[in-house]
């Protein structure tokens, strides 16, 4: 279906689901619904492909909400050598922040130095870091007196403070700019369908040929036939390739060998007077060597992350006392006012699906950030590893994988390096530069916010920056069933305030019940919140 790349598309579930089922036949069928196997779809949609793609979540349900919001060449690997990686992503740093100027924007990152040598040895490390950039630089790296690090970072530790260095990156709303790329590739002809299962993978003279999934709302099943079949999972994409290995092991007794090593992020918001900045914090060396940062926020503070070896593989993993205690901890050594557990607005846990090594010790930080795309004997394509940031770049190696095995056939070059994604500005409208760190008002919708506001209840407000429409728009347009989609990834209020979360849960539910036949119900929800609040 063509569509021109204005268009805002409905997303009424039983008129996705016709299309499904009358239209069996693909050229890609994607699994897996966060920022790579979205991206993914928007790469072949735009070249001309047949897609659909299945999530048997929500979109960005795992991992691809999660992140530290940053969207970076990666300071730390800058230190580990990584060289190709860092410029790598510098690069498609700046296409993401052209692709989606209003939910990603540039960021100022202040370093505070304790230690005489500090302040011109991560100078000259972050200066390196502004040339891998070149041209894509956000803006020059200065050396700071303690003063002026003080008057950039009031609530930074000041004593014995000798100096900082002040550098830029970028950051973004994760979920919403993954929900923007599956609408701008929906916008060309692919068919996004979210709680959706793959169950398992279709055959034809021993070759991938297509896959059945059930629609969990209703127990539905359909059939996909596909000429390519992409593994997009994120960190569970070993138990597709189990599955794949399973029924082509007629005359092999070598099984799969996993790819993939979990590692765990976790993540805690405080309110934003412990930062009380719009520039953020970070320390690049922690006391285990770690990278700690205070980053503001959507009117919060992220502080985090870890980086912990696990083997849960849970939707909602759970995160260790230990992990708690060492965010805690560190921030109370850089921060005058160090926040307890009290403070804890709301604590999530990522999973990063790092590429497994068989000769590795385990430990996290050795494991590759860079992706691997590998086909197995029967075709079927999985994609891991990787960062956001450089998820256009992933998805492109996923396409021209299937290209160099025949699996589609000659297609033009990727087109959405240049591309702007749904609600992009125009030349003709203009921004709130710093409405990231302030809060998620109307600016995430960027050009839509006219269609936002024309909708039943755009003055009615269930809570500050959520309005009775903006929950009708994400049910309309934004593929959302049920309150935890709305207020954990459309409104990213579950991850900024779990307990304003469950207050106004059942007004979202009364307004979902008058749109779509929600797949949850508010006791699942509250649990959830629950969960976001637990600090152990």
């Amino acid at each position: 279906m063509a569509t021109r790349p204005t268009d805002t598309l409905p997303t009424q579930r039983q008129e996705l689901l016709a299309r499904l089922a009358a239209n069996p036949r693909y050229d890609l069928a994607v699994v897996g619904g966060g920022a790579t196997g979205l991206g993914v779809a928007l790469d072949a949609a735009s070249r001309g492909l047949r897609v659909v793609l299945v999530e048997a979540q929500d979109f960005a349900k795992g991992t691809s909400s999660r992140s530290t919001k940053l969207v970076h060449g990666g300071v730390r690997y800058l230190a580990q050598g990584n060289i190709s990686l860092v410029r790598e992503a510098l690069r498609e740093r700046t296409t993401v922040l052209h692709s989606a100027p209003h939910i990603a924007q540039p960021l100022a990152f202040v370093m505070p130095c304790y230690r005489w040598w500090e302040t011109p040895f991560y100078g000259l490390g972050l200066t390196l870091y502004d040339q891998l950039a070149g041209k894509a630089g956000l803006g020059k790296t200065e050396l700071l007196s303690s003063a002026q690090t003080q008057q950039l970072l009031p609530t930074a530790q000041n004593q014995g403070l000798r100096g900082g260095v002040k550098y830029w990156d970028g950051q973004f709303d994760d979920a919403r700019l993954a929900l923007a790329i599956g609408r701008t590739a929906a916008q060309h002809g692919a068919l996004l369908i979210n709680y959706c299962r793959a169950e398992q993978l279709l055959y034809q003279a021993g070759q991938v040929a297509g896959l059945e999934c059930t629609d969990t709302h209703t127990g539905t099943r359909y059939l996909i036939e596909s000429r390519c079949v992409i593994n997009a999972t994120g960190v569970w994409v070993d138990a597709l390739r189990e599955r794949d290995g399973a029924a082509n092991s007629v005359g092999r007794n070598a099984p799969v060998k996993p790819m993939v090593a979990p590692s765990q992020g976790v993540h805690l918001v405080v309110d934003r007077e412990f930062l009380n900045s719009d520039v953020a914090l970070m320390v690049p060396k922690t006391s285990d060597g770690r990278v700690l940062f205070a980053v503001p926020w959507l009117g919060k503070v992220i502080l985090g992350t870890t980086d912990t070896p696990s083997k849960d593989l849970a939707l909602e993993p759970t995160p260790l006392k230990e992990e708690a205690d060492f965010i805690l901890g560190e921030s109370a050594r850089y921060l005058s006012k160090a926040p307890t557990r009290a403070d804890v607005k709301s604590v999530w846990v990522g999973l990063r699906p790092l590429v497994k090594h068989h000769e590795d010790d385990g430990a996290t930080q050795k494991l590759s950030r860079e992706h691997t795309v590998i086909v197995s004997r029967s075709g079927l394509v999985t994609v891991t590893g990787g960062k956001w940031t450089t998820y256009r770049v992933m998805a492109e190696d996923v396409v021209s994988a299937c290209l160099e095995r025949g699996l589609v056939t000659t297609m033009p070059s990727a087109r959405i390096a240049e591309m702007t994604l749904v609600g992009a500005w125009t030349q003709n409208q203009s921004g709130d530069p710093t409405t990231l760190r302030e809060g998620q008002g109307m600016h995430s919708y960027g050009a839509e916010r006219a269609l936002v506001a024309s909708l039943p209840g755009a003055d009615r407000w269930i809570a500050p920056q959520l309005s009775e429409a903006m929950v009708r728009f994400a049910a309309r347009y934004e593929y959302a069933t049920n309150v935890e989609d709305v207020l954990a990834r459309r409104s990213r209020m579950l991850f900024l305030d779990a307990r304003l979360a469950a207050t106004v849960a059942s007004q979202v539910a009364e307004i979902l019940a008058q749109e779509v036949e929600s797949s949850a119900d508010l006791a699942e929800f509250l649990n959830l919140c629950a969960h976001f609040l637990h600090v152990p």
